[in-house]
């Protein structure tokens, strides 16, 4: 196994998530201020969207259109040309928790998926889910028995849909059916003692995972063998390969101090970049 090292790029972040590397550029939310913000030329971060948080999540449409999960948003939301966000997808029938994470597949898709309980409330964890919203807006579930789904990503050939089951300390996958369907969900990779948050895919069909409780982000190759690491002294949260040659692993870092403490993990955060092996491919 390998051990990479990362360098500080932005210190003073809030709880950072769901990075995106888009129009040679690298988006991410930060939770702590409900906002989505994306890195300039000069190192510095511009506020792109406002929203409520935690969670807050979003993916980039075929069309361009950045579509947004948030707090108290039942729904699927997308931003128009003048920076609102507008109900894209009425989801409200399909579960009562909200959506935590999304990814938009190379057709158009877009897949969310929830805990199934309300853990910033303390609720008893259970099984959750994973909706599929069509480009036209229909919404239906299309995939369960996933505990704690956080990071998902498609893979190049658009087969397969790789969640990210944060409570399973492993990483599941499903097949992508020619319908935007899920099925066959299975285990792609044991973790052991691994939490996975966010992931991204490269080129040597690998997957990066950050890791929360034991503070790294990993690369391990389907069946669970453990690649490389950079180790963090922070937990890891979300993770995705960018850059001009998309070899560059950007880290979203942060210090977990729990729900009860949300308000003070303001100013933890850090994003960190590291030389990866091989570049990122797949969505997102």
């Amino acid at each position: 196994m390998r051990t990479l090292e990362a360098r500080v790029l932005i210190s003073g972040l809030g709880v950072g998530e769901s990075p995106r590397w888009h129009d040679g550029r690298l988006w991410f939310a930060d939770w702590s201020k409900g906002q989505i913000v994306r890195l300039t030329d000069a190192g510095e971060l511009e506020v792109v969207a406002h929203a409520a948080a935690p969670p807050l999540s979003f993916d980039f449409a075929l069309d361009g259109r950045m579509l947004v999960t948030a707090q108290g948003v039942q729904g699927l939301l997308a931003q128009g040309g003048d920076g609102t966000l507008s109900t894209f997808a009425d989801t409200s029938g399909l579960q009562p928790y909200g959506w935590n994470e999304i990814v938009v597949d190379g057709r158009g898709n877009a897949y969310l998926n929830t805990a199934g309980f309300d853990m910033m409330a303390g609720e008893a964890p259970k099984a959750g889910s994973v909706g599929l919203v069509r480009p036209d807006g229909s919404a239906q579930i299309v995939g369960g028995d996933v505990m704690f789904p956080n990071g998902m990503a498609v893979t190049p050939d658009r087969a397969t849909l790789i969640v990210a089951e944060s409570y399973g300390r492993k990483l599941s996958c499903f097949d992508i059916d020619a319908d935007g369907g899920l099925s066959r969900h299975r285990t792609w990779a044991d973790l052991g003692d691994g939490a996975p948050d966010g992931i991204c895919l490269d080129a040597e069909g690998a997957v990066w995972y950050a890791d929360v409780p034991n503070r790294c982000c990993r690369r391990v190759r389907e069946g669970g063998e453990v690649l490389a690491e950079v180790k963090l002294d922070r937990g890891g949260f979300a993770c995705m390969l960018g850059g001009p040659d998309r070899r560059t692993l950007y880290i979203l870092a942060t210090e977990w101090l729990g729900p009860a403490r949300w308000g003070e993990m303001a100013g933890r955060g850090l994003l960190l970049a590291a030389e990866a092996p091989a570049p990122g491919v797949g969505w997102p």
